[in-house]
């Protein structure tokens, strides 16, 4: 297993911006947990990694969630499980910015781990 986040951590994206909460193993498992806040109309590419699940918890704003082609919006206190290797996205709906935390638990918990396919600020 393989971690390279640290608490505290954060990067400024195009959509917004995200901190990593927590790191650690239990086990067999790896995971890091974000705070990750989309401004309004936001889009996160659309993306898959190889390594490692998420799962979201939204807590604040509305979302437009797609996992492998499916589309349903969320709201606060509902989950979004992404498995492994699974095409997802999310944007924020709204005037509001979109809070969600993101538990990834996987082999490889890194930025490297991301393949992109989509994205609107032209990061593929």
């Amino acid at each position: 297993m393989r971690i390279t986040y640290a608490p505290g951590a954060r990067d400024e994206r195009p959509w917004g911006t995200w901190e990593v909460l927590a790191v650690g193993e239990e086990g067999a498992v790896a995971y890091a947990v974000k705070r990750i806040t989309v401004r309004p109309g936001g889009v996160l590419s659309l993306q898959r990694h190889r390594h490692r699940q998420e799962q979201w918890v939204i807590v604040q704003g509305r979302a437009a969630v797609w996992v492998d082609g499916e589309r349903s919006e969320c709201g606060p206190e509902d989950v979004v499980r992404i498995p492994r290797g699974s095409w997802h996205r999310i944007a924020c709906l709204g005037e509001e910015p979109l809070v969600f935390i993101e538990v990834q638990t996987g082999a490889l918990l890194s930025e490297d781990d991301i393949e992109r396919r989509e994205d609107v600020y032209g990061r593929v």
